[in-house]
């Protein structure tokens, strides 16, 4: 370290970035993770700059020259600020750059920390270190006197007033990008106000020339500040304000994925404005000097969050986090509306829910079996792959159509919903009793929809396999393929449940995928696009073809997800045969239709053991179809809510309480209170 800061003092005209690179290598702790090796190698520079103030000042004059000689701008306005090209292509150039590097610019500040932060973990270490060990470190060098020489005096003194320049110049860009995002029509669009008021994201930028004329004057001329930053972080709290109600108009009028990534790159450049502001105000110090050691510490603050952006500029995950929030908080938004039909409050709401998923048991029947029809052509695979999605997009959509449920498709739609229950916007707080309660109305719904799909697809398989023995003189199917059914769902002996959880991923993606074409139709005004073709208004009629706009609308989402949802059931077990991959779907209706099948082709001669072990497999099935799916539907909810549940235990104790007190409400909705009578609470 002492040699290097040698070598810096031989040439102090120097403004090669090779130096600072090397001394940084020496602040450098051989783990990121050893902050104290870290802050020992900082407080051994700052005691040989105390001992050597010849060293300090050349090395004060050297960093001065490499600033200088340096654009400082992009900097301040491009890094940890997302760029305006949009998600996917910045999405696609992040993972080019992981591949082959960007080539650097050394005439820009931001592209030289590529050589001086090389590492991606920099940021742990000098955050480690400590601000109050960093302003040390930057006292000693700072508080070195003017050089005495008239010509290095002049230049110390223009090189620091060009670093000032920078950052005026940084304030007045971030400022025409705000408006230039304020003024957008995706925006406008969700909040009409902006066009019927006068736009916060325009008059901030009338504040910022203020703001800029009356800083180049003191600079320039040396006259008092007659402006400081108050009027304009005003400005910036108002847009904030507008962000924040574009933000909640978008969960009723939908969004996507441009105006999500238009949102979070307004707000980092509003907040990357203000601190900047933060740091170069132009009000006059108070007599304790508190408003500039504040502003100190702002600037080593904001000094780390750009190194961290930098070391981060390629991650993926966070601009992931940043972008997907409010996309998937749309998705689940309209999963949970959803998901309120999906659960059964009153008696008379459990008996509809039992006939509707009665019905949806008997077309399952006849779905299995197109589908061991389909497999007896033998096709090629991707022709047989072809016809068990078509055959089972067909049947969900139609189930849909008919208004009847499949029990599996409950869970991605009430996560989400218990999601919304424990969501609280103000203080967050979740009222125990109130969520047991949901749970234990999800719990005996979820139930009464397996029994009702499980008491009409069983029957509906069974009384299929009878007629086509009388029909065709044989049975629906062969022996071997009756065992081979019955090894399917036997739960210990094949892979049934792993396959069932492979379908509880399906459904939770058709869970997610109707969230999300439900928001399309929203955000896109699917129904009035729809009635203004005039194909359809010649062929249908104005009135017709509105009450169909208006059905693909509201059902969208619906339609969707269940084309999406057969299609993920019908490719990929070809996929796994085309890939060599022990990966399957089994699914409980289906599961348990086949085992109909299976016992009309054996003529009932099935042993009691192989009987119990079909039975207990097709109820492990299900029950593992529900878990995965709702599990997967409840996180994806809480983390688009940003919800920290930590209540579980309570949650489990009201649970237990409920059980033990009224069992029946786990499985049997109760009947609503007549005059005069009260129900348990």
């Amino acid at each position: 370290m002492l040699t290097l800061l040698e070598q810096i003092a031989a040439d102090p005209d120097c403004t090669a970035i090779d130096r600072l690179a090397a001394l940084v290598d020496q602040l450098r702790p051989a783990k990121s993770a050893r902050g104290n090796v870290a802050s020992a190698h900082v407080r051994t520079l700052t005691a040989l700059l105390q001992g050597q103030p010849a060293y300090a000042a050349a090395l004060r004059h050297y960093l001065l020259r490499v600033l200088s000689k340096r654009r400082h701008t992009t900097l301040f306005t491009d890094t940890g600020i997302l760029p305006s090209d949009g998600f996917f292509s910045e999405l696609f150039r992040r993972l080019s750059y992981r591949v082959l590097p960007p080539a650097l610019d050394d005439v820009y500040l931001s592209d030289c920390l590529d050589r001086i932060l090389w590492s991606n973990t920099d940021f742990v270490w000098m955050r480690a270190v400590g601000t109050e060990h960093w302003l040390t470190l930057f006292d000693v060098i700072v508080a070195q006197p003017a050089p005495t020489d008239h010509t290095l005096a002049v230049v110390d003194l223009a090189e620091r007033r060009s670093a000032r320049l920078e950052m005026l110049e940084a304030i007045q860009v971030l400022s025409y990008r705000i408006s230039a995002m304020g003024l957008e029509p995706a925006l406008v669009r969700i909040h009409p106000d902006l066009e019927n008021f006068e736009s916060p994201f325009l008059v901030q930028n009338v504040e910022v020339h203020q703001f800029l004329d009356s800083a180049l004057a003191q600079l320039n001329e040396g006259v008092p500040a007659t402006e400081d930053a108050a009027h304009l972080l005003v400005m910036l709290e108002q847009c904030d304000d507008v962000i924040t109600r574009i933000r909640k108009n978008a969960l009723q009028l939908g969004t996507s994925v441009a105006l999500t990534y238009l949102l979070v790159r307004l707000s980092q450049s509003i907040e990357r404005l203000r601190r900047i502001l933060s740091i170069i105000d132009l009000a006059p110090h108070p007599p304790d000097h508190t408003g500039a050691a504040q502003r100190r510490d702002r600037a080593v603050a904001f000094a780390l969050d750009l190194v961290q952006a930098h070391n981060q500029k390629y991650a993926l995950r966070g601009l992931f986090a940043d972008n997907i929030h409010l996309l998937a908080r749309n998705v689940t938004e309209n999963a949970s509306h959803t998901g309120e039909h999906y659960i059964a409050d009153s008696r008379s709401e459990y008996t509809a829910m039992l006939r509707s998923s009665a019905g949806a048991g008997v077309i399952v029947g006849f779905m299995a079996l197109l589908k061991l029809q389909a497999s007896y052509l033998r096709a090629a695979p991707l022709i047989e792959a072809f016809l068990y999605s078509l055959n089972y997009s067909f049947g969900f959509m139609l189930i849909h159509v008919l208004h009847f449920t499949v029990a599996t498709k409950q869970p991605a739609m009430t996560a989400s919903r218990i999601a919304a229950d424990l969501h609280v916007q103000d203080s967050r707080q979740l009222v125990i009793d109130s969520l047991a309660d949901l749970i234990v109305k999800v719990i005996r719904t979820q139930f009464v929809a397996v029994l009702g799909n499980l008491i009409t697809a069983f029957p509906t398989a069974l009384v299929i396999a009878m007629v086509w023995v009388r029909v065709s003189g044989h049975h629906l199917v062969s022996i071997d393929k009756a065992h081979h059914l019955l090894h399917d769902i036997d739960p210990f002996g094949s892979l049934a449940l792993f396959h069932a959880a492979i379908a509880g991923i399906c459904l939770f993606l058709a869970g997610m995928i109707s969230g999300y074409f439900d928001n399309r139709a929203v955000y896109t005004h699917m129904a009035q696009r729809i009635a203004r073709l005039r194909s359809w208004r010649r062929v249908l009629g104005p009135e017709r073809q509105a009450r169909v706009a208006a059905y693909i609308e509201d059902n969208l989402g619906g339609l969707m997800g269940n084309l999406f949802f057969g299609i993920l059931l019908g490719t990929i077990g070809t996929l796994g045969d085309l890939l060599g991959l022990p990966v399957d779907i089994r699914h409980i209706t289906f599961s348990a239709a086949n085992l109909a099948t299976s016992l009309v082709a054996l003529d009932y001669q099935l042993a009691p053991s192989a009987l119990a072990d079909a039975c207990a497999g097709v109820l492990l099935i299900g029950l593992t179809n529900l878990l995965v799916s709702f599990a997967l539907a409840l996180f994806v909810a809480l983390r688009s809510r940003q919800v920290r549940f930590t209540k579980g235990m309570s949650l489990v104790k009201a649970l237990l309480a409920r059980l033990a007190r009224r069992p029946l409400d786990f499985f049997i909705a109760p009947k609503l209170p007549g005059p005069g009578r009260e129900v348990e609470p």
